[in-house]
């Protein structure tokens, strides 16, 4: 993997070359806790057929130690940075939750740099969206994820976001990697910083094709009902994949991957 410095600590991405016809580059950011695994299903895919970003968000897998605090605009700044360092200048952003509001930042701070956005299993920062309820219990996630034996939270939590023994296995892996008090801190410092970008109501007017995937079984927050919302709102498609959790990409891939495919052949 690559490296970008930045002064709160080392960024570690993989940029692969591909032959693309259109010149896209599949930007593909994880959601909180994830790392580039997640995407490993749909790098193998295209490997070969386009450019290919996939990162270790900061403070996630290789890029840690990472100093806080920092924010999701940080996130999409330290991005943009990596993109110009590789002269990336047509990204489509593929954002699974976490990834999806790093997304938006980046769109809300570069406008008309995005050749697309994919939205997986997340949703918009709109705070129109987001109850001052949900707002004070994401602020909160650190002390309440604390209470939960270790062992248990990673059972838990990879049996939530995924439906299958594959992704249930791969989220397993990727939460083992982390001490208990890492992964709810961690957890804690990424849910505030999605309270602080709703209550700045980052409503980014996506001048570029926006497509919204949500699993049918995703059980992850109110997500299948904020994407609702949102594709109404909004007009943006959206697709539902069958038999998949929050983790949809790990999941149904072959799914995901045609739905990408299909998507990046137009833009």
């Amino acid at each position: 993997m690559s490296i970008f410095h930045t002064q709160k600590g080392d960024i570690h991405y993989s940029f692969i070359k591909g032959a693309s016809d259109n010149g896209i580059t599949l930007v593909f950011l994880p959601g909180l806790s994830a790392d580039h695994r997640l995407f490993e299903k749909q790098i193998s895919y295209f490997r070969g057929k386009y450019d290919i970003l996939v990162w270790d968000a900061p403070g996630h897998g290789l890029s840690r130690p990472f100093d806080a605090p920092f924010d999701i605009f940080d996130k999409a700044h330290w991005l943009h940075g990596i993109m110009e360092k590789e002269n990336i200048t047509h990204p489509l952003l593929i954002g699974q939750s976490m990834g999806g509001y790093v997304s938006q930042c980046f769109m809300k701070e570069y406008p008309g740099e995005a050749a697309g956005f994919i939205s997986i299993d997340s949703s918009s920062l709109a705070n129109k969206y987001m109850s001052a309820m949900t707002k004070f219990i994401l602020r909160r996630t650190e002390k309440i994820f604390l209470m939960y034996p270790w062992q248990l939270m990673k059972i838990l939590v990879s049996v939530s976001v995924a439906r299958t023994l594959y992704g249930q296995r791969l989220m397993y892996r990727t939460l083992s990697d982390y001490s208990k008090e890492e992964y709810c801190r961690l957890m804690g410092n990424g849910f505030y910083m999605v309270a602080e970008a709703i209550d700045r109501d980052i409503d980014a007017e996506c001048s570029c094709p926006v497509l919204l995937i949500c699993g049918k079984q995703d059980i992850t927050g109110l997500v299948r009902r904020f994407n609702r919302q949102w594709s109404r709102d909004t007009g943006y498609d959206i697709a539902w994949i069958d038999d998949a959790a929050h983790n949809s990409n790990t999941d149904r891939p072959d799914a995901v991957n045609r739905l990408i495919e299909q998507f990046a052949e137009k833009l």
